[in-house]
């Protein structure tokens, strides 16, 4: 009785140490997980959620310089993909209101 007693606590000492061992192993494998795979893309997130007002304004008005100071805002063949773009929606519209 005692022998089967001893065995009980010792099983039951095994099963808790598997049972911690198989815990902590999810736990790493769960964060090794996020860090390679979400955190570089949940930082990006943050930092376009978190651009402040006059960050953005002055980002912004630096691009429209930098544009500005080109002598193409937009290259040759892109213009005449959006002028047959702009006829084909008069086109539609006016379709759609006659």
């Amino acid at each position: 009785m005692e022998q089967n007693k001893s065995l009980k606590d010792n099983n039951l000492k095994y099963f808790f140490i598997k049972l911690v061992s198989i815990v902590l192993s999810i736990i790493i494998i769960l964060n090794v997980a996020y860090n390679l795979l979400l955190s570089d893309r949940l930082e990006r997130i943050d930092k376009i959620l978190m651009i402040n007002k006059d960050e953005f304004e002055f980002k912004l008005r630096k691009e429209l310089n930098n544009a500005l100071e080109k002598d193409e805002l937009i290259p040759k063949e892109d213009r005449e993909l959006i002028i047959k773009f702009l006829d084909k929606i008069k086109a539609e519209l006016q379709e759609a209101k006659n």
